[in-house]
């Protein structure tokens, strides 16, 4: 291979479509689609092997989407810096291309060492925007029209081909045992890579959709009439711009269509959710440290880190059935909908006075779609540390009530509970010890007992700060 090379360095952009770094670089001459691989990085607290499961599969679609353009994704394992070292000691990099991230602590740090490593080498490192966040943001004013003008743009094509490279080997893509995480193997889980998430879009506009705004606060329905979409937004196999646009296309349909208003309206909240996404980002994006710390320091409730309580939690073992049902799905498949996972971290808080970092790692490792700047900001949100006077604590008698009052959801994730009547279902505890021995199912021994009464928020609290909502 002669001449300096234009790298592309994919991150959490694992797609062709509406990607510009791509095509620019294709613009000025040969392409080294790279992926760095970090394992400092799959080491960290926040990271696991389901996340890397779906990466991969991203990767190796990626890998051969590239290759039908001329040449095929390269993977390397390392440090990025020292990866980048050793291309341009090899062919000489005449510019590296990228998204810009907003990740977590460690990415950050690494982003700062690579513009470091360009500056040293002269090297310019062209960063382009993946969707609303913006850098060097001074303030929120005029956010909003910002973020329309950036969803309005058009969309970028993929290059129409790519100069094949000569003399490089295009590496593996680890396995999980490779990067020292757990297999973490999930039968139900999404799989990585864009066809699955054109996939997804196009059954969520043309028929999911017409019942999200129903069905998006039960972890019944919500897993069917929501998009699903949030992994392959957070590793970038879809983007963020394509699905505004498209959702907006397709609600356009419905303007002349009364009959259909009510999926109209459906249509415009998940639009509202997808502004959502980049609002929560951008709060981390300017303040990186509410990923480790609280942003308002003034506490109301005392909590400190309790061994017994957190395992019980994650486990899905409380004795607190639908909190318990909500766990163990999210368990086994990687996800759960937005009102479950706030009551999660809710009960984690509240109930069970766990430090949100806590309660918030373990999460974060469980959700094949961990956004850093959307749960983190989430985290302190539903543990009542940003500083609003409104604090939301939520009922978990009263969620599973509102959002599975038949107890089927329940009944699918706790086997145990399947033989209790439905009168006992939400509060086991409650039987009899006649009726325990009936159905099999023994309090304290088939199911634990309630770890802690929940049928008052966590004391103590100061009404002159707060207003209190127990959902």
């Amino acid at each position: 291979m002669k001449g300096p090379l234009q790298v592309v360095w994919f991150k959490r952009d694992l797609r062709i479509a509406d990607h510009k770094p791509l095509l620019e670089a294709s613009r000025l001459g040969a392409v080294l689609p790279l992926y760095v691989v970090e394992p400092h990085y799959w080491q960290q607290s926040d990271c696991s092997g389901r996340q890397w499961q779906f990466c991969a599969e991203s990767l190796l679609e990626l890998r051969l989407s590239l290759a039908r353009l001329g040449q095929p994704l390269v993977v390397r394992c390392g440090q990025v810096e020292q990866v980048l070292e050793r291309a341009h000691h090899q062919f000489g990099i005449a510019g590296l291309w990228s998204h810009e991230e907003t990740g977590n602590g460690f990415t950050y740090a690494r982003d700062l060492r690579v513009a470091a490593w360009a500056r040293r080498h002269s090297i310019r490192w062209h960063e382009f925007a993946q969707f609303g966040v913006i850098r060097g943001l001074k303030n929120r004013k005029g956010w909003a029209r910002r973020w329309e003008g950036r969803m309005a743009e058009m969309l970028t094509p993929p290059p129409e081909r790519l100069t094949p490279l000569e003399g490089i080997e295009i590496g593996e893509i680890p396995s999980t045992h490779g990067l020292g995480l757990e297999p973490d193997l999930l039968p139900r889980r999404q799989h990585g890579g864009s066809r699955e998430a054109v996939q997804l879009l196009s059954s969520f506009l043309t028929e999911r959709s017409r019942r999200y705004q129903a069905d998006i606060s039960s972890p019944i329905t919500a897993a069917a009439s929501c998009s699903r979409l949030s992994p392959h937004l957070s590793w970038g196999t879809l983007s963020l711009r394509e699905v505004v646009q498209l959702t907006r296309k397709r609600r356009f349909c419905f303007a002349d269509s009364p009959a259909e208003r009510s999926w109209s309206r459906s249509l415009q909240r998940f639009d509202n959710r997808l502004h959502w996404h980049c609002h929560f980002i951008q709060k981390l994006e300017s303040k990186p440290s509410l990923e480790y710390q609280e942003l308002y320091s003034g506490r109301f409730v005392q909590r400190s880190s309790n061994e017994k309580r957190l395992k019980a939690w994650a486990l899905g073992c409380t004795g607190l059935p639908f909190v318990d049902a909500c766990m163990r799905s999210l368990i086994a498949t990687g996800w759960l909908n937005f009102r479950m996972r706030a009551m999660l971290i809710s009960v984690a808080s509240y109930q069970l006075l766990l430090p949100w970092r806590e309660s918030g790692m373990h999460l974060a490792r469980l959700f094949i779609d961990y956004e850093p700047g959307i749960h983190w900001s989430q985290c302190q949100m539903q543990s009542g540390t940003t500083g609003n006077k409104t604090v939301r604590i939520y009922n978990p008698l009263k969620q599973g009530l509102d959002h599975d009052l038949s107890g089927n959801f329940i009944r699918r994730w706790l086997p145990e509970l399947r033989r209790v009547p439905a009168v006992y279902l939400h509060q086991p505890w409650t039987m009899d010890p006649q009726t325990q021995d009936r159905v099999g199912c023994v309090i304290g021994s088939s199911y634990p007992k309630p770890i802690v009464s929940f049928a008052k928020p966590a004391k103590p609290l100061n009404p002159a700060q707060l207003n209190l909502f127990c959902l």
